[in-house]
């Protein structure tokens, strides 16, 4: 049997978790797909294509409830983890979110995992986890690995905690660093941010730093087509894997997409920076991740990340015009 027979995508009404729920039900083999969500940050409308398919089930509930969770997940192959905190500079105001909303849930899904049949457990770690180090490109096997965030902390504990629960207890485990995944269904980030922004207000846009930030944005049908790959196809107890495009975008670069997007006209928007290298203290303004090893196994992105972080913000543009999302 496929160790993606029967899945539980924790996380599964969110915006990537949405789009494995997609994945997986367009699959055949697919025997069926609980998402399991307390709907904080997921929406009933990302499953809705998905009504009427008897293998879909919906669990609402919280994975800090641990009885739950081990229910929830009890005859299942496998468990996607993506639930986390989706606002990483929330912990500059609130520095126990990343543990509360984080670690502990991850140490839930472990739990979950061994205590029923899952063979299979797939992580959503993230590139914060090298930390700060300028144009240096990280591969897997950077060390040592010296997070600036509690975000990235987190996401290094949970990545630590698991291959402890591979190597103990007999789980199979891949973690993922992504870059910044873009697409569909979106509730943060920067392009939000912008589109957002200036749907409100074109005439100004309030840019955190210097603009000079730049990063990696993967589309996220290309980050499910990766973690997929990976999880049939990598070797061992515990595997990690840097997922990214190998090309980079500024922030800059990403207003400019944006008024690109909503049809502004050049130069009619003021952009107001508000100064200094980061948007945030614990934002990392330069990340440079090497993709050597996914690659190896036969993946490639299918988007540039100025592709992806087009098709987007067009697709949010839609998304708010029509009032599925609020302004």
């Amino acid at each position: 049997m496929s160790p993606l027979a029967r899945v539980c995508v924790v996380g599964g009404a969110g915006f990537i978790g949405s789009h494995f729920v997609d994945r997986l039900l367009s699959d055949s083999h697919t025997e069926g797909v609980t998402v399991y969500d307390n709907f904080s940050s997921g929406r009933d409308w990302h499953l809705s294509p998905h009504a009427s398919d008897e293998r879909l089930r919906i669990v609402q509930a919280d994975v800090r409830d641990l009885g739950d969770l081990v229910d929830a997940v009890r005859d299942h192959t496998a468990i996607i983890h993506l639930a986390s905190n989706p606002d990483i500079a929330r912990a500059v105001t609130e520095p126990a979110v990343d543990f509360d909303q984080g670690t502990l849930l991850t140490h839930h899904v472990a739990e979950a995992a061994r205590r029923s049949t899952v063979e299979l457990v797939i992580y959503a770690s993230g590139s914060g986890v090298y930390g700060d180090l300028g144009e240096h490109e990280a591969s897997e096997d950077h060390g040592p690995m010296l997070p600036v965030s509690t975000y990235g902390a987190s996401k290094l504990a949970g990545e630590a905690l698991l291959a402890s629960y591979a190597a103990m207890f007999g789980l199979v485990v891949r973690a993922f660093r992504f870059g910044n995944v873009v697409g569909p269904h979106q509730t943060h980030g920067v392009g939000y941010d912008f589109v957002r922004r200036l749907l409100a207000d074109p005439t100004e846009l309030r840019i955190l730093g210097d603009g000079r930030q730049s990063k990696s944005y993967i589309h996220v049908d290309d980050v499910v087509s990766a973690v997929l790959l990976a999880a049939s196809a990598a070797q061992g107890p515990f595997a990690v894997f840097n997922v990214a495009t190998g090309d980079y975008v500024t922030v800059s670069e990403i207003a400019e997409l944006a008024m690109d997007v909503l049809g502004l006209t050049p130069g009619s928007t003021r952009l107001a920076y508000t100064g200094g290298d980061r948007g945030w203290q614990g934002d990392v303004p330069v990340v440079r991740i090497n993709t050597d090893r996914i690659r190896a196994l036969g993946w490639g992105n299918a988007r540039t990340g100025r592709q992806a972080l087009r098709a987007s913000m067009q697709s949010m543009a839609e998304d708010f015009r029509s009032g599925r999302l609020e302004k």
